[in-house]
């Protein structure tokens, strides 16, 4: 689903869960994903590894064609800063990518000098 995702469609989010600690990344990449129950750990089919998902509400609906609910899950690729940090997102990051310690349930998170420059950049601010 869309990467830009917005505060409003995150209203049935009850909890965020961490499967890895957030303070040890600069960024993660969410995305808005179509599951099969409101709560647990949801199935993960994409490359790297799942660093957290969000839980739903009780009275959270799903969508009436489908049946499945939507909910944030929380990832990083082979290729993201954490495993290679001199690589492509060395500065910069991916468009769906934000800053994991902005995310909460119901907010979207954002996008920090962390998350975008890396910890270079919170180096450099404390060596001014």
């Amino acid at each position: 689903m869309s990467s830009m995702l917005q505060n409003s469609q995150l209203s049935d989010e009850a909890e965020v869960v961490w499967l890895e600690d957030p303070a040890e990344l600069d960024y993660v990449r969410q995305a808005l994903d179509k599951v099969h129950a409101r709560r647990g750990k949801p199935r993960y089919e994409r490359d790297g590894r799942l660093i957290g998902y969000t839980n739903l509400k009780p009275s959270a609906g799903s969508d009436p064609d489908s049946g499945l609910f939507a909910r944030r899950t929380f990832f990083l690729l082979p290729h993201d800063r954490d495993n290679d940090p001199f690589g492509a997102y060395e500065v910069g990051a991916p468009s769906e990518a934000v800053d994991p310690r902005t995310i909460g349930p119901g907010r979207v998170g954002s996008k920090t000098p962390r998350s975008q420059k890396g910890r270079a950049s919170e180096i450099a601010s404390v060596s001014r």
